[in-house]
């Protein structure tokens, strides 16, 4: 089962997510930490905390980029779409988050979503197809990096 490499380098999102005090000490109770430093006024975001930002960026901007799967659909909704058609689990694999300085309440934060790589394996009973995905966070204001994320999504399919 041969997968389409094309798609590598290709948008998947785009955000704009304004860092409320308020939603960073949310999510920070939200994932069992009680620190009184996510809820001061220049509090850090907690570490993975820009991976939920997409869901929030809507909700914290209105000022939002262009969508750039529109007109072309996303490349890895397609994907992952056509292999959960086949029967395929989809899985959230590995994740990693380097940190270029802490983003911080106050901060406006512009993220863009690439297909950085997609490969397959097989074992005796499955075979996978993994699609890894990046999204780099930069400041609004200068454009200087902020947080490089990267994670996959593994389909598993049996055979």
């Amino acid at each position: 089962m041969a997968v389409d490499t094309s798609v590598i380098g290709r948008q998947t999102g785009a955000w704009r997510v304004a860092l409320d005090r308020s939603v960073l000490a949310n999510f920070a109770a939200s994932v069992g930490d009680t620190s009184a430093a996510y809820r001061s006024v220049d509090a850090p975001a907690p570490p993975t905390f820009t991976f939920a930002a997409p869901y929030w960026s809507r909700l914290s901007s209105d000022d939002q980029p262009a969508d750039p799967t529109s007109g072309g659909g996303n490349p890895m909704h397609a994907i992952m779409g056509e292999l959960h058609g086949q029967g395929a689990l989809v899985l959230h694999g590995e994740q990693e988050f380097e940190y270029h300085r802490t983003p911080l309440a106050g901060d406006v934060l512009d993220g863009v979503q690439t297909i950085t790589d997609i490969y397959e394996k097989s074992s005796e009973t499955a075979h996978m197809t993994f699609v890894v995905m990046e999204t780099q966070w930069s400041d609004a204001l200068d454009g200087s990096p902020v947080v490089t994320e990267r994670f996959n999504l593994i389909a598993r399919l049996r055979k």
